[in-house]
């Protein structure tokens, strides 16, 4: 699909699609005589380069000039002050109650009139990699801010001549206009002191305000292209996907749903000793065809933490910029990063896509299998749910800890578990949307749903060998899954070292109070932003029948 880049003279106006308040005052932005227009990579790697703060590491780009850059483009480190994370408290959505759309409309009228004395710098990128899904969205940022607009430009797909022909020769989609998103990272509010994104989702656009962290800008872009998705039959995914292809010539399909540091990177990009051939989708958005089931991804490279890859892992032979990071000089007096987590939490960096050499942009193959990821102390390693309400109300209800990645409210803990539907914080649309589309899976298409726990299991904690190696004995059709005590539609498949002691009343009472806690949430939907968020009555019933069973 391809979105609507023009109009005809017939087609503009008040109350035609494309045109509104929030839309109108932020695309006008883009024709203004104050912007340059950044057609290539290699103009923004030069344009980042040079911009004040970069850090031009010695380090290279491998095999740069497959994907735009000049052959001797270095990996270049740019560091965002204290801000190292995204924001929840800062995102204003149009259509949610109690968003004055009014006062932020003004407010980002002000914010464009204010970047009038300087130059602005729009690209164009497209998201979704094959003709099935591709939209194409515009970034406009002031000068001053050019690591945000390369990494952007390399987070999402470039305008090659290999995508720009598969743009063109896909299905286009006239009531849904190109995404357009205005960013002034050095704006300031009294009224928004943690800034602002806010979002019209309806009408492909954004604008975000006092946003120094390119991952603002990452899931900023996303958000609306999930939306896109979500209103023209896809189920929207924040996680990962992989393909096995077994010894008997059968593939098996699995999604995995997870929030940064759940470990849906390392079940995604997992080689698992070479049992199998994998082919990895990607490792944090795509989307899936509700009718058939196939899946498309959303980005060529990856947006990772760097804590886990020090000076002299291999893998940072990949790396294309690096965000909140330090630098120092390695025995050759070369700048290096140091990409631990000294400097502060989160470090970041964007990798290529050569990093997974067994990469596909689409998977034809139907999904077989879902995995809820949940860092919760009561579910084992792993549980089968049967019935489609309550897999579909499970993932409404993912439980999981917070991720450093997150730039927190005053008074917000973040050691708390908190519940985040489909492990998706960028959702812009009800949250029924969602659990119809899970659900269809489920119901209509024999996916199967799981939840997998990657943290501690009653204070035992789950290594990545026990998730890997249950993922393993499912795909091989290995895992033997029964009756999980009181439970009518859960199974257990009984892992070493973590099956459940049941006859525990301190372990039932634990549990039976995690499971209230999703009931509680259910239940919280039908008063939480005036109801926008109520599910279904068949969802509240499928969790109310696992605590009833309980007692």
């Amino acid at each position: 699909m391809s979105t609507k880049a023009f109009y005809k003279h017939d087609e503009i106006g008040p109350n035609k699609p494309g045109f509104a308040k929030t839309r109108s005052i932020i695309e006008a932005a883009f024709y203004g005589n104050n912007v340059v227009k950044v057609n290539t990579l290699r103009e923004a790697y030069e344009l980042a380069k040079n911009s004040p703060g970069t850090v031009v590491t010695d380090m290279p780009v491998y095999h740069g000039e497959e994907f735009g850059l000049e052959k001797d483009a270095k990996v270049l480190l740019f560091n965002d002050g204290s801000v190292t994370g995204r924001c929840a408290a800062a995102r204003r959505i149009a259509g949610e109650p109690g968003v004055d759309c009014n006062d932020l409309d003004k407010k980002v009228m002000d914010a464009v009139y204010d970047t009038r004395w300087g130059v602005m710098y729009h690209a164009e990128v497209f998201i979704g990699l094959d003709p099935e899904f591709m939209v194409k969205a515009h970034l406009l940022i002031p000068e001053g801010e050019e690591n945000i607009l390369y990494s952007w430009m390399l987070n999402f797909q470039y305008m090659s001549d290999q995508y720009v022909k598969m743009y063109k020769e896909s299905k286009p989609y006239t009531n849904e206009p190109d995404i357009y998103i205005f960013s002034s990272p050095q704006w300031s509010h009294p009224e928004h002191p943690l800034g602002l994104t806010y979002f019209n989702t309806a009408t492909n656009c954004a604008a975000l305000l006092g946003m120094r962290y390119f991952g603002e800008h990452k899931k900023g872009t996303l958000t609306i292209a999930w939306a896109i998705a979500n209103r023209n039959g896809y189920a929207s995914c924040h996680g990962g996907q992989k393909e096995y292809s077994l010894s008997d010539g059968n593939k098996f399909v699995a999604s995995v749903f997870g929030l940064s540091g759940s470990g849906k990177s390392t079940i995604t990009h997992a080689k698992h000793g070479g049992k199998y051939g994998v082919t990895v989708l990607h490792d944090d958005a795509f989307v899936i065809n509700t009718e058939t089931c196939s899946s498309v991804a959303l980005e060529p490279t990856y947006f990772d933490k760097t804590a886990d890859y020090p000076i002299g892992c291999p893998d940072n032979k990949y790396l294309l910029t690096a965000q909140n990071c330090s630098a120092t000089l390695d025995e050759d007096g070369k700048v290096v990063l140091v990409t631990e987590d000294i400097r502060n939490g989160n470090g970041r960096a964007i990798k290529s896509k050569l990093w997974s050499p067994n990469r596909v942009d689409k998977i034809e193959s139907p999904v077989n299998a879902i995995f809820w990821i949940m860092k919760d102390p009561t579910i084992p390693p792993v549980v089968k749910l049967k019935g489609a309400s309550l897999a579909a109300v499970m993932g409404a209800t993912l439980a999981t800890k917070r991720s450093s990645a997150e730039r927190l409210a005053p008074g917000v803990d973040p050691n708390a578990l908190v519940v985040e539907p489909y492990a998706n914080p960028f959702r812009t649309y009800p949250l029924a949307n969602d659990y119809e589309k899970f659900k269809k899976l489920v119901a209509d298409k024999n996916v199967d749903c799981y939840i997998i726990n990657t943290g501690d299991f009653m204070g035992k904690k789950v290594e990545p060998k026990d998730t890997l190696g249950v993922i393993e004995a499912i795909v091989e059709g290995k895992a033997e899954f029964h009756k999980w005590g009181p439970f009518s539609d859960i199974e257990i498949f009984d892992w070493e070292g973590f099956v459940p002691d049941l006859n525990d009343p301190e372990y039932i009472a634990s549990l039976k109070a995690r499971m209230n806690d999703r009931l509680e949430f259910v239940k919280s939907r039908e008063e939480f932003k005036d109801g926008y968020d109520k599910l279904p009555a068949d969802a509240l019933e499928a969790i109310q029948k696992v605590v009833d069973e309980l007692k």
